[in-house]
This record gives C-alpha cells, structure tokens and sequence, in this order.
C-alpha cells in the first residue's frame, strides 16, 4: 500500500482515510492523520515501522530537551552550548541510524533497508538543526513532531518539507476548493507515472532484454533520452501527488519539480531537479562548509563534498559515486571556468544541459561498469564500440511505438505547457480531460502488475 499509484491505495485506503478524515472535528484531526500514515507504513513495511517510531520518538525528545534549555528571551552562552550538544547528539544519532541501514543495505541484503529510510531521517535531521537555530517557534509537542515526521503523503520519497512549513500549532483552513485543487494535482501525477513513466519504462527494459551490445547507435540514444524523461515523469508524478493530497489534507502546495529540462547549465538543472532534496543539501551541507564565500579551493572542495554525498545517498553501487562526481565535476567547471559563457548564451546553454544530462542518467541507471562501458560504446561507436548491431533498423521500430510518449513528455517539459493547466485548470473540459486521465490510469493499473515509484528505494 506504499505506492500512490495501486488500486489498493486508491479505492482502499485513500477513500476510507478521507471520509474518517473529514467527518473528525477539526481540532483532531492531526490525530486522525498521525494515525492513518502508522497505518499506511505499518502495511507496506511492517518490520520496519519500530524504527520509525522509535526514531520519532528519540528525536522529539532530543527537541524537548533542547526547547526547555531556551526558554527564555535572552539566551546565555551555557543555554547555547547545552542546545548545541543536544543537536548535535540527535543529528549523530539519526546519521548513525542512516549509515547503519546503508551499510546492512550494501554488505547483508537491501532488503534491511527500510522505506523511506532516507527521506524520515533526512527531515529529523533539518528539524534539530532548524530548533537549534531558532527557526521552530513554538515548543515541539509529540503529535506535531511525530505527524511531520510520518505524514504519509511524505514518509516514503519526500518531498523534504520542513517543519515551520507545515504551521502545525495554526488554525488550519479546509474547504471544498482546496480539496478539488489538490486532487487536481494528484491525478495529473497519476497520469505522468502511470501514462508515461511506466509506458517509458518498457523502453528500457527492452534494451537490457536485448543487451546494450546489440542495440544500435540511434536506439542507444533514444533508449537514453527514454530513461531521462522515464524518471522525471515518475518522480515530478509522485511529488505531485505527494503535494495534491497535502492539499487535499489543508497544507501548502510544495514544489519539487521546476521543469528542469528548461535549464541552461547543470547547476540550474539541479537547482530546479528535486528541489527539497537540493535545498536540503544547500542548508544543511553546503552552506555550514562555507559554501560560495570562500577560496577557489574551498569552493571546490565543498561542491566534492556535497555531490560525493548526493551520489552516496542515491544508492549503493559504484555508479552512483560516478554519477555524483561527474555531475560535481561539471558544476565546478560551471562556477570556476564557463558558467557565464552559458548565461550569455542561452542557446548553448539548452543544447548543452540536453546532451549532458541523459548522459548522466545513463550512468545512473546501469549499476554494472562493464555494461555501462558497452553502452557508452554505442552511444558513441567511434570511440571503439562492441562491434555492428545486430538489427541497425531497430531505430525505427522503437521510434514508432514510443514516439507518441516522447511527444507527450517533451511537451510536458515545456514551462509554458503547464502554467496553461495552472491557468485553465477550472475549466470544464481540463477537468473532464483529468476524468480520462484517472480512468485510463486505473484501466492501465488494473491490467497490469503495477510498477513501484523509483525513488522508493531511496
């Protein structure tokens, strides 16, 4: 029941929570949906919710001790310290916690890896650092600090909201608009990783069916491009979806996606590309480490550090340190020798960010290092390929049965596309179109074995 896209979430769970939702007096409320996301974890991993529970619980009382040390408007130098030793024992502990599951996910199975793990680790982290900058203004109570910590629509793949964001302590506003709105926005994410994702999906799987060494050369690049558009369209749907039912729920829209296709270099391209996880890192990371105001050096030292990081966090195998160090590589490159060169070129800048980063996407996605080697030998054949496909027309086959997603996906990577549905998305007929994207989600759902959100696994 993990992922919003089964027919068990959406006629089940999702349907029964709502009208328990509603019909709770709203000063309880929190209470009512505290208790439905243990539940929704609880079924999709139930040897592994004590964790999130006993996490939650340590960290609130870490924030309790911290809270009742600053009381008081003025603070003194021992106030602060004490406060500081308390974030810092939370934040090792829930880092402890993390590498802990990482490392059981690597040398033992991944199937010690909790859901989520991540993701609920990553906001108790923020949380602490937050309190300790003064940043929660009112003291933490257990069912705020718990429900931000295990909201469903956030505990398994984000977004990153954080704490003052979610205005738990304020008079919270419903109303049927809010609902409609946010169940808008559920659909359309429905829509891009059941319609589109998954359609894409088939793609590449094919090609690891054939093998990369019989593919052609334009296959290997629209299988590359496939892959790209496959993950934006599935994890832009799940945060739209996460979002609609915080909405749905009378919290504030979150944007994690801003069409980032459109960028002009790489570093605006992550800029826009999960925009909680960057923020997070930028916050946290980054900017504590000196960010931007400092030496050469130090600069390229703190970008190393913060996408060293990001690759770890994305997985276990060596290809996503590679893919972390490339892509810091190119943003150090971007700050210290032709970034402006990008910015006075637009142009440029779009051909080179749409070159670049399916590249990267693909060393993402093959783990094996010989097999990615095969696969950049038939992206680029002249610089000593495995040798002649075995069907050099496969292009044309595959054109033809994907290139009604490409189109869809290229034109949902255009701004302009969905600031129109923003515009227009109380007219009759964008709401009756959004009608047919539900149902034939559900028509594709129901004759077939569903395919889990990729960043699940994260």
């Amino acid at each position: 029941m993990v992922s919003f896209s089964s027919l068990e979430f959406l006629f089940r769970f999702l349907p029964v929570f709502f009208i328990l939702y509603f019909i709770t007096p709203s000063r309880h409320r929190e209470i009512t949906l505290l208790i439905g996301s243990i539940i929704f974890y609880a079924v999709g991993e139930p040897e592994f919710i004590l964790v999130l529970v006993l996490a939650t619980l340590i960290n609130h009382l870490f924030a309790a001790q911290s809270w009742k040390v600053s009381e008081g408007f003025a603070l003194h130098e021992w106030q602060n310290r004490r406060r500081k030793r308390y974030m810092i024992k939370a934040v090792a502990l829930d880092v402890l916690v993390l590498c802990t599951f990482k490392m059981l996910g690597i040398f033992v199975s991944n199937a010690l890896l909790p859901l989520g793990l991540s993701f609920y680790l990553f906001k108790m982290i923020s949380f602490q650092v937050d309190l300790y900058r003064r940043e929660v203004w009112c003291r933490p109570q257990l069912k705020y600090t718990a429900l931000y910590f295990m909201m469903f629509p956030q505990v398994v793949s984000g977004p990153i909201m954080r704490y003052r964001e979610g205005e738990f302590e304020l008079t919270r506003n419903y109303s049927l608009e809010q609902l409609e709105d946010g169940l808008k926005y559920f659909i359309l994410g429905l829509g891009m990783k059941v319609l589109l994702a998954d359609r894409l999906a088939i793609l590449w799987n094919d090609l690891q069916m054939i093998g990369f060494q019989s593919i052609s050369t334009p296959l290997a690049w629209l299988g590359a491009a496939g892959f790209s558009l496959q993950l934006y369209f599935d994890f832009w749907g799940y945060s739209l979806m996460a979002s609609g039912l915080l909405v749905m729920l009378g919290y504030h829209f979150i944007e994690n996606f801003n069409h980032p296709y459109a960028s002009k270099s790489i570093s605006e391209f992550y800029r826009r590309w999960h925009v909680t996880l960057g923020n997070w890192f930028r916050d946290y990371v980054y900017i504590p480490l000196g960010g931007s105001r400092c030496s050469g050096v130090r600069l390229v030292f703190n970008l190393a550090v913060v996408w060293l990081l990001t690759g770890i966090w994305h997985g276990n195998g060596v290809n996503y340190v590679i893919w972390g160090a490339v892509l810091g590589l190119f943003i150090i490159l971007e700050k210290l020798v032709y970034g402006k060169l990008l910015n006075k070129a637009p142009v440029l800048g779009h051909v080179y960010v749409l070159f670049l980063i399916p590249l990267t996407w693909v060393v993402f996605a093959v783990n094996d290092l010989s097999y990615l080697g095969v696969y950049f030998g038939r992206l680029f054949p002249f610089l000593g390929g495995p040798g002649i496909a075995v069907n050099q027309q496969d292009i044309v086959r595959y054109a033809q049965n994907y290139g009604i997603y490409f189109l869809a996906g290229i034109a949902l990577c255009v701004p302009a596309v969905f600031r129109l549905f923003e515009k227009y998305k109380k007219n009759p007929i964008v709401v009756l179109l959004l009608a047919v994207i539900f149902w034939y989600s559900v028509y594709f759902l129901s004759s077939s074995a569903g395919n889990p959100f990729m960043y699940l696994k994260f």
